[in-house]
């Protein structure tokens, strides 16, 4: 179990090479930015546990992921907020050194009118409880220098109509990552979150009816740096936040300009 410390926070290269031999729990992982987030750490050394509901998902991303001489990737099926599956997978991978948390959809969008109790309290336990799973999990886990690095999404500054449930429980996971932050800065541990726009994700795509990178080209034409991101210039902000052992309590945004048009 982790414990207080009065020792400072260490001191490492604030490079992503300075992952190099650390271990990371992607909850999300299996496609989007989690995915690509996993290739980017596998990339710099790191071992990769890939978390996600789906098991012929994870199986797909660990393919896409590993390499011979590579570090350990492992799949993990689990829903984000399941505490207790989440705490076998923690068990299972051993020692760990960051979390991120990219899991989550837009279930409970609607107009407001048409939100039920039942809609409200599932939306906000998906994406609020499973921030607070993974962190009350990386409190009794992690080394210290260790991080949560948690998502949310351009809706709390740039609201949209029939989003009000969604934006309410990612605006939740904002407010939480100073409160985190705080709380954990004796254990030596970080809380980060990165707000995301309009990425290039299979998520994006279902949701706006895209079918083709055409249209995906097209759609993100209008964006002021003319296209959507892609999910490895999304990842890489997580990745930084990991590597960066003097960033906590932040909400980071990148959105290529998204809330400035």
């Amino acid at each position: 179990m982790a414990t207080l410390s009065t020792a400072p926070v260490p001191v490492r290269s604030p490079l992503p090479a300075g992952l190099a031999g650390s271990t990371v729990v992607i909850i999300g992982g299996s496609s989007g930015i989690g995915l690509a987030a996993g290739s980017l750490l596998h990339g710099v050394g790191a071992r990769v546990v890939l978390v996600g509901r789906d098991q012929a998902r994870l199986n797909g991303a660990v393919d896409r992921i590993r390499a011979e001489d590579g570090p350990e990737v492992l799949a993990a099926p689990a829903d984000g907020s399941d505490e207790q599956a989440l705490a076998r997978i923690f068990d299972r991978a051993g020692s760990v050194d960051h979390v991120l948390v990219t899991a989550g959809g837009l279930a409970g969008a609607g107009p407001v009118d048409m939100l039920s109790p039942e809609t409200v309290h599932s939306t906000l336990h998906g994406r609020v409880w499973g921030a607070i799973a993974a962190v009350r999990l990386a409190a009794l886990r992690l080394p210290v220098g260790g991080s949560v690095t948690l998502t949310s999404g351009i809706y709390t500054i740039r609201p949209v109509a029939g989003a009000a449930a969604v934006i309410a429980a990612i605006g939740a996971v904002e407010a939480l990552t100073g409160a985190l932050a705080v709380e954990l800065a004796a254990r030596r541990l970080r809380v980060n979150t990165v707000r995301y726009g309009s990425i290039d994700t299979p998520l994006m795509r279902g949701a706006a009816g895209i079918t083709t990178d055409e249209a995906a080209a097209q759609a993100g034409a209008g964006m002021l740096l003319g296209r959507f991101a892609t999910p490895e210039e999304a990842a890489a902000t997580a990745v930084f936040l990991m590597a960066n052992n003097y960033i906590t309590g932040q909400v980071i945004t990148v959105d290529g300009g998204q809330g400035l048009a």
